[in-house]
């Protein structure tokens, strides 16, 4: 499967399109648990993982705990994306535009919405390939997003401004990266974290309300690099 730069955001495309009408409020992140600091497990740094291991690493509502609901997986939608204002996104290669691609083949993804605070929302990507793939990808990326604090991003008829602003992520894994964007489009802003882990030859990606990407990360990444 691979891993499309669209919409400016590309590692969580979906986060992009599903967020503008959300409400930016959020509960105050719990405290959070014990971090997994940066497994030794064989898994992560040897051979990447099928898919199948991957969505057997997903979060799920138990995980979460009460308030959590798993959001359909929407269909996919093929439409024409022009970002403008951020040379260095399109820059990444492919067409123009909705940039190129990056051979991710392995991947599994879910995504939440939280009830205890108004149309929260957060999302797990987790792929798997060479440490040295995972590496460059990514970060090519989050270099791109962030050395672009203002864009624009057309998606058939929907403008979404775009503002992203770096974050220190936390000391998790071999390599992190977060951000915040500010997303605002049809008179309603929201604002989106994503962090991203690289443990060994599994990358996590966590987005959505900031305050539950804080909460939920250290799960996430205990879950997704434990020792099966």
């Amino acid at each position: 499967m691979r891993v499309r730069v669209t919409t400016a955001l590309g590692l969580t495309a979906a986060t992009l399109l599903a967020l503008p009408a959300c409400s930016t409020e959020a509960k105050p992140a719990a405290t959070p648990s014990v971090r997994a600091g940066n497994p030794a497990a064989a898994d992560q740094v040897g051979a990447p993982l099928s898919p199948t291991a991957l969505e057997a690493r997903l979060l799920d509502e138990e995980d979460l705990g009460s308030g959590y609901t798993r959001t359909p997986e929407r269909p996919a939608r093929h439409q024409d994306v022009t970002v403008l204002g951020c040379p260095a996104l399109n820059e990444l290669g492919g067409d123009a535009a909705t940039g190129g691609s990056l051979d991710f083949p392995r991947t599994a993804k879910t995504s939440f919405t939280y009830t205890g605070g108004r149309s929260s929302q957060v999302s797990e990507e987790l792929y798997s390939d060479t440490a040295d793939r995972l590496s460059d990808g990514t970060g090519r990326i989050f270099d791109a997003m962030t050395g672009c604090p203002e864009y624009q991003v057309l998606t058939g008829s929907t403008a979404i401004a775009v503002t992203t602003q770096k974050t220190t992520a936390p000391r998790l894994g071999d390599e992190q990266w977060s951000l915040l964007l500010t997303l605002s489009a049809g008179g309603q802003d929201s604002v989106v974290k994503q962090t991203a882990i690289r443990t060994g030859t599994v990358l996590l990606i966590v987005s959505g309300t900031p305050a539950l990407v804080d909460r939920h990360l250290d799960t996430a990444l205990a879950k997704a690099t434990a020792t099966r």
